[in-house]
């Protein structure tokens, strides 16, 4: 897409200067999970096809660059890691894409439910429909088997926390772009969902019914112009969900 007309619609509703966020760090942390639509597959996927690697790597470059661009905050390289790799105490947010398929192995579930209480913030992205929920929110009840997700809708301080949004925005995946319509798999109604700690901080912030990954991976493909407003407004609401992680 035409970069000068994405980095105009970014820039329109900007809240703060770039000052606002000096000293802040973040890194796009994109975790390698198991998945159990693999499991037992006489085929294997290579490095980039399985399910915790879809839109990788374009989308996360793509948002560190946006994210360097309009605020101050130092932005690291983006990484992969497994649960179990002890570089993750380094880091502060996770990336979990496609959890519809997500697998948690028992060790994993420990860990992540730590990596979260210490303050940590997991997100959970392009995952639709009720059957693709169902496997989610049982993975989650393994990690805070005493925590109900909760629905975060404006006046969520989210909405505004650098962008001033109006509400939570559904974005199509390439293949239902082209389809003409913004949903898939029966999810109809994008969602932003949040699991709580116990001061009220959304550790766990949940992106359903909706695909961030393909709005960041496909926001420099010329060829798809029409897409530029699924685009931006990827990026509205994916910066303010990591300003807002950064700064609660």
């Amino acid at each position: 897409l035409d970069a000068a007309r994405l980095s105009e619609a970014l820039a329109q509703i900007a809240v703060f200067g770039d000052d606002q966020f000096a000293g802040l760090k973040w890194t796009f942390v994109r975790v390698k999970y198991h998945a159990f639509t693999t499991e037992g597959s006489r085929y294997r996927l290579d490095y980039w096809g399985e399910p915790w690697a879809i839109d990788a790597p374009a989308a996360e470059q793509n948002l560190s660059r946006r994210l360097r661009s309009v605020t101050s905050i130092e932005v690291g390289d983006p990484i992969v890691l497994t649960l179990d790799d002890n570089k993750l105490w380094e880091q502060g947010w996770l990336y979990f894409v496609e959890p519809g398929n997500l697998r948690l192995r028992d060790e994993e579930v420990g860990i992540l439910r730590e990596f979260l209480l210490r303050g940590g913030t997991a997100t959970f992205d392009d995952f639709h429909g009720p059957y693709e929920w169902d496997n989610f929110y049982k993975e989650m009840k393994r990690v805070f088997p005493d925590r109900e997700p909760v629905e975060l809708e404006p006046p969520h301080p989210i909405y505004s926390c650098f962008y001033n949004l109006d509400g939570y925005p559904q974005i199509p995946g390439l293949g239902s772009f082209f389809n003409g319509r913004t949903w898939e798999k029966g999810g109809f109604v994008p969602h932003l969902r949040a699991i709580l700690d116990d001061s009220g901080r959304p550790m766990v912030l949940i992106n359903w019914n909706t695909d961030m990954g393909d709005g960041m991976e496909w926001s420099n493909a010329e060829e798809y112009p029409g897409y530029i407003k699924f685009t931006a407004d990827t990026y509205r609401m994916f910066i303010n969900e990591i300003i807002y992680a950064l700064t609660h």
